[in-house]
């Protein structure tokens, strides 16, 4: 049995618009199975802040695991203890309301425990005539109870040579500052949220979801299985048959 060049055409054609569309039917599905996992973030993550303020004198030390420590981001805590003042970092190039300053980052030693967390503590504005001022921050010295939400590591930003260090840096790496420091800080970082006492912003970025851009790249990979199909079935059935019958 032999098959004519067109009917082997046909086989082709038929074939590869099936590869194409198997192909971006599956990519759309996969888009959307990622949307369904990050819905499934967000719903973990309103949860966990719905959940009361956990104590963190119940965590340990500075040997806390990394799964137990992202096991808890976005829970809401209280501290009581004191600010370590004296070992406050400005994290450099960080915005808020579209100005640029410093994130205010100081550990703060828990009451009746060695153990010391560090603390995000707010945003200040920069001295637009001096870069490299240090901002007056008030800091109470006397003991205190503050509130925050457990929260990723600062987002690590571009650095030039020699940035890595003193009171104003780039960045801030908790190992290097364990050991700068000689404090035994916990593996966990809390954002506070209050008390608003000290002029600090802190309207903190929330984390973006992306599960709309998830959708929109599912619709165009559907979008284009459908109009694969369309032009099979216009260019290999429709048009023929009007062809034949035009004839």
């Amino acid at each position: 049995m032999s098959f004519s060049s067109s009917t082997t055409r046909k086989w082709l054609v038929l074939f590869a618009a099936v590869l194409a569309g198997v192909v971006t039917t599956s990519m759309g599905m996969w888009q959307l199975r990622r949307a369904a996992d990050k819905e499934a973030v967000i719903t973990a993550r309103q949860a966990m802040q719905a959940m009361a303020p956990l104590d963190l004198s119940a965590m340990g030390g500075p040997s806390d695991s990394e799964a137990n420590r992202q096991g808890m981001i976005y829970r809401k805590v209280t501290l009581q203890g004191q600010w370590l003042n004296q070992y406050t970092v400005y994290l450099d190039n960080r915005q808020m309301r579209g100005r640029p300053g410093f994130y205010v980052v100081t550990p703060f030693k828990l009451a009746d425990s060695s153990a010391v967390v560090l603390v995000q503590r707010g945003w200040v504005a920069l001295d637009a005539h001096k870069h490299d001022r240090v901002p007056e921050i008030q800091t109470p010295m006397q003991a205190l109870r503050i509130e925050g939400v457990l929260a990723p590591w600062p987002s690590r930003m571009f650095e030039l040579d020699g940035s890595g260090s003193g009171q104003i840096r780039q960045n801030l790496d908790l190992a290097a500052y364990r050991l700068e420091t000689g404090l035994p800080l916990l593996e966990i970082s809390v954002q506070q949220s209050a008390p608003p006492d000290d002029a600090l912003l802190r309207e903190w970025p929330q984390p973006a979801s992306g599960v709309e851009k998830h959708y929109g790249y599912a619709f165009q990979w559907f979008g284009l299985t459908a109009l694969i199909a369309f032009l099979y079935v216009w260019f290999q059935i429709v048009k023929p048959r009007r062809k034949q019958f035009a004839d």
